[in-house]
């Protein structure tokens, strides 16, 4: 895979400077990787780059770079001190881009100017001087593993390890399954499932065939199961908390009537721009899910709750820094709330689809759980839980859970 390269030392400072910036308000303030990178406009394409890649694989490998740092110096370092933030861009760069140590240590000194910068020098010229991890070893805040490990076991979570340095591919979903295998066999990609494309290797968006004329959108392969569980004959289909709207795009697609509902009309927005790229149609609909009134009941119901996203770490490693048990306990709450909501708007016999992209039990099979145990009129259809090292030959798949139930006839 192309990574982008380091330019000259003034621009490789400015880069990596705004790296910094992003592993700040990460670490520091709790943002999102694709929050934090607002601002990066000003920056040349390829310093816009080697910026994100920098801090991109920073924090893939958060966990590893600190035990480094620890072992390499006697006093310890505040997790957002700015000593630590510049060590970990260092020793990613050197570990998963493969800058020369001359490059590393003219880039990162200026990072500290007027701070500890002799500390710097002289924990990276130890680092340097000794034997640094491969590429491809990973390691998960101890945190999460403690918990994966006792939810799923060792060997899920060694694969979560090497998941988590490594980038996935591009899933592609497609209006219909003839596109999607023409698609594959012109540009080299795999299908994996019914409508499914994945690429390995990383392409410009926008320039792929198909774009501009709307025959696919991008869609991780393991979020398009929720979707693939509603029934054929479903007429009315409602997409609870549908944005940014992926799903909406499948069901549209299979041929159900879409109804799709968000809160976010700022996210509908996204929603609203592809339908119209790919000719798709879906009613939508702003408004809380717990405040919502269908006049009529649907054949369907998919909800796609909000969630901790731990399954989506390979895209989004930081979502593993923010995942606290709080956080976690806090969105199961509202997720059985939601579901409880949902519940109400599917006519008898009719599915209710319940989805997380969540690694945690509690916010999947313990939901579904605690929902049948109240709710002698719904039964289990089907269930879901794709774990880290499903499909990993062929590029792995996000953690996921998807359920299916049947409301009595």
């Amino acid at each position: 895979m192309n990574r982008p390269q380091p330019r000259g030392t003034q621009a490789g400072v400015e880069a990596r400077r705004s790296a910094l910036r992003i592993l700040d308000r990460v670490v520091r303030s709790g943002q999102t990787m694709d929050s934090a990178a607002q601002g990066l406009q000003k920056l040349e394409p390829g310093d816009q780059a080697l910026a994100l890649a920098i801090a991109g694989e920073t924090l893939r490998r958060l966990p590893l770079l600190d035990r480094l740092i620890d072992g390499a110096t006697r006093q310890v370092l505040p997790d957002d001190a700015k000593a630590r933030m510049v060590l970990r861009l260092a020793l990613a760069q050197r570990i998963a881009l493969k800058v020369p140590d001359h490059a590393l240590v003219a880039t990162a000194l200026p990072l500290v100017e007027g701070g500890p910068r002799r500390l710097v020098h002289g924990v990276l010229g130890t680092l340097l001087r000794g034997t640094l991890p491969d590429a491809d070893e990973g390691a998960l805040p101890d945190a999460v593993e403690q918990r994966w490990t006792a939810a799923w076991g060792t060997e899920a979570v060694e694969a979560a390890r090497r998941a988590i340095v490594r980038r996935p591919p591009l899933d592609l979903s497609f209006r219909t399954h003839e596109e999607a295998l023409a698609f594959a066999e012109a540009e080299g990609g795999t299908s994996l499932a019914e409508r499914h494309v994945r690429l390995s290797d990383a392409r410009p968006v926008t320039g792929l065939p198909g774009f501009a004329e709307g025959r696919w959108w991008i869609q991780d392969l393991s979020s398009t199961l929720p979707a693939r569980m509603i029934p054929a004959d479903a007429a009315r289909v409602l997409d609870a908390c549908a944005a940014p709207g992926g799903k909406t795009l499948q069901i549209a697609a299979a041929g159900h009537r879409t109804i799709a509902l968000d809160r976010s009309e700022s996210r509908l927005a996204r929603l609203r721009a592809n339908l119209s790229r790919t000719g798709l149609e879906a009613e939508i609909m702003t408004g809380d899910v717990l405040g919502y009134a269908p006049a009529e009941p649907f054949d369907a119901v998919l909800l796609d709750a909000p969630c901790s996203a731990t399954g989506t770490f390979r895209r989004h490693p930081e979502v593993l820094l923010r995942a606290s048990g709080r956080i976690i306990a806090e969105s199961a709450e509202l997720q059985g709330r939601l579901l409880t909501a949902a519940a109400a708007w599917v006519r008898p016999g009719g599915s209710l689809v319940y989805a997380v992209c969540s690694l945690e039990p509690s916010e999947g099979e313990e939901i579904i759980a605690n929902f049948l145990a109240q709710r002698s009129d719904y039964t289990l259809a089907e269930q879901r839980r794709v774990l880290p090292g499903e499909a990993e030959d062929q590029g792995g798949m996000d953690g996921f859970f998807a359920a299916r139930l049947v409301k009595a006839a």
